[in-house]
């Protein structure tokens, strides 16, 4: 008996080995494709950008909110973002596509929206359909979630979608599209807020919004613009960098990110929770290492990958102050 199962070995680990293959081949294929998606929405990004809503949340309340709240929540804003990102780049696509046949056209190595790829869509990785399809199925997903959390979350929801197209619209029009990306980007603090607590306190809400619109211009919007430049400029495109060059952009990214920085202390000590003196130290410590310093490095030199650095960089700042304030025990 042993015997005739030894025999039968070496007949039946060609089919397990052919096996083996073809589930590893559909795994490799399925990660192949799903990738471009997940580079279309900026997924790595999408996700760094979570904390800034759950920080607006927890300072708001001075403490965690409900467990079904904070889960819905979570799921909302990522399905957000997933689509908004989406949304840029189908709105966007011709312009993609015309930059990436610029001969000047490169990517900084580092460069966080480039992690899996950049304009997946221009690239003809997806196909506009699939785009538009994907876009709105995570759109729908935000949309429901954001109106189980709050009907007024939708509405800002669908206003963040209508800016976003706007600001992708008028990259020919105005510079002052900068302002629109501000907006933006503020609208998750401000659906957040909303979803734990329809009871608005002014001032602290103005200081929330005030704080993320700065960290957006100086950190996100005017260094991506930067690192962009050429190839805005030779498109005809109207950006901060090619309306005012280099050194014009760098004044008000230092500006901007100098608020950003004076504003958390301002925010921590109009939040609920009270954060103490320590809390703002290691914030402004923080606004030093992720904003300051790589904003210094790329006045000094200008260049595309500095730019990405400060971008990057900064991406990461929402995530270290929600960590301070987790730290300083405002959960307890």
């Amino acid at each position: 008996m042993n015997l005739a199962k030894a025999n039968q070995m070496p007949s039946s680990l060609p089919t397990e080995e052919r096996l083996l293959e073809a589930r590893t081949s559909y795994i490799v294929a399925g990660v192949s494709r799903i990738k471009p998606f997940l580079a279309l929405s900026r997924t790595p990004h999408a996700l760094l950008d979570l904390a800034a809503p759950a920080l607006a949340a927890l300072l708001w309340l001075g403490g965690l909110p409900p467990l079904k709240v904070t889960a819905l929540g979570l799921l909302t804003v990522f399905a957000g973002y997933t689509a908004v990102y989406a949304l840029n780049d189908v709105v966007d696509h011709r312009v993609d596509r015309e930059k990436l046949g610029r001969s000047t056209y490169t990517t900084a190595d580092s460069y966080l929206d480039a992690l899996f790829m950049r304009h997946p869509l221009a690239q003809g990785q997806v196909s506009y359909r699939e785009g538009l399809v994907w876009t709105a199925a995570w759109a729908l997903v935000a949309l429901t979630g954001a109106y189980l959390l709050n009907p007024v979350c939708a509405l800002i929801f669908l206003a963040g979608c209508i800016l976003e197209a706007a600001y992708c619209l008028l990259l020919k029009v105005s510079h002052l599209r900068v302002l629109v990306s501000g907006v933006v980007k503020t609208l998750g603090g401000m659906a957040a807020v909303f979803a734990v607590d329809p009871e608005l306190e002014p001032t602290l809400l103005l200081l929330l919004l005030l704080w993320l619109f700065c960290w957006e211009i100086g950190g996100q919007n005017i260094p991506a613009d930067w690192h962009d430049v050429e190839e805005d400029r030779a498109l005809g495109a109207r950006t901060i960098p090619v309306r005012y060059g280099l050194a014009g952009a760098g004044k008000i990214v230092a500006v901007s990110l100098s608020l950003t920085v004076i504003l958390s202390v301002a925010v921590f000590r109009a939040t609920p929770g009270k954060v103490p003196w320590l809390g703002a130290v290691v914030a402004v410590a923080w606004g030093s290492y992720l904003l300051l310093l790589p904003a210094r490095r790329l006045l000094a030199t200008g260049g595309r990958d500095q730019a990405a650095a400060l971008f990057n960089r900064a991406s990461y700042y929402p995530l270290a102050i929600l960590a301070t304030v987790m730290a300083c025990g405002l959960l307890l």
